[in-house]
């Protein structure tokens, strides 16, 4: 979204470095109401897909936009890709915009115990990771603001991968095992050949009665990341008694930009107005 498609009562804070991972910058893009609100505003964060290997945090203001003209603070982050770093690189980076998020709540103005995150594909893998891995050290990284939680308080995930132990035997157009495949180059080699890796990179391993609340919407038609992967991840959060929406879309594909229909976008205003902002909301101590 270049400046001049930005509506007028939008402010966009370009590239701010939020923290630092393997020795350089990390940043985001910034979405906030030009006239905020009274109370401190829940944020969103968005991550973006690729396949974790390219995209950047470009593509996140039209998702943040009208989230923003809803009353919140939108950050689009930016992580280590594969070629550059294997995982846990790219959660640990993304943990770190969550706590940077936290330290500056006052300068900000946005309330520190209602953040949410909201990614597709990619970004769907490391929202759902952010959600389910909240106080697991070995997975913060030492990007900055280490005295911060990095947990979140409602996840939406659209059509991310959730589980590399089964990925590679479900129906797809992409051969998930091989070592070049979008999974193969972010834990380091075959899915099959480094269970252990495969199992440390998957939310469905971390799937427990804490996590926050999650809205999971995938295209029944998906040939890229099966619609199945969706439903294991539901499947093993509802078991934990996690509230979880699961929304399978009749004849939709993979890829965020046609997945973003009115109607797909009134449900995730309306998930994160009921676990951010409504009566349902959780004042979580974060």
């Amino acid at each position: 979204m270049s400046e001049l498609n930005v509506p007028d009562d939008v402010q966009v804070l370009r590239d701010v470095e939020f923290g630092r991972g393997g020795g350089r910058p990390l940043r985001m893009d910034i979405y906030r109401p030009k006239a905020p609100p009274e109370e401190p505003m829940p944020a969103v964060i968005w991550i973006h897909g690729g396949a974790w290997r390219q995209g950047d945090k470009e593509s996140g203001g039209p998702r943040l936009v009208p989230l923003v003209q809803h009353g919140y603070f939108g950050a689009s982050i930016e992580y280590r890709l594969s070629p550059e770093a294997v995982f846990p690189a790219q959660i640990e980076d993304c943990k770190c915009a969550v706590r940077y998020l936290r330290a500056h709540a006052e300068e900000y103005h946005i309330n520190p115990g209602r953040i949410g995150a909201w990614g597709s594909s990619a970004g769907g893998h490391l929202v759902a990771m952010l959600g389910t891995t909240a106080g697991i050290k070995e997975l913060e990284g030492t990007g900055g603001w280490a005295e911060q939680s990095s947990s979140v308080q409602a996840v939406c995930d659209w059509f991310g991968p959730t589980d590399f132990t089964s990925i590679a035997d479900q129906p797809s157009r992409i051969a998930h095992d091989a070592p070049d495949s979008p999974g193969g180059m972010l834990i380091g080699g075959s899915l099959r050949e480094n269970r252990e890796k495969a199992i440390r990179a998957s939310p469905v391993t971390y799937a427990h009665k804490d996590a926050p609340p999650f809205l999971i919407m995938h295209g029944k038609a998906d040939q890229t990341v099966p619609p199945q992967q969706s439903i294991i991840l539901a499947e093993a959060l509802r078991k934990a008694g996690v509230p979880v929406d699961l929304v399978l879309v009749d004849g939709m594909g993979h890829g965020a930009g046609g997945f973003t229909t009115p109607a797909n976008l009134k449900q995730v205003i309306e998930f994160f107005d009921k676990h951010l902002k409504g009566p349902a909301a959780r004042a979580a101590q974060p």
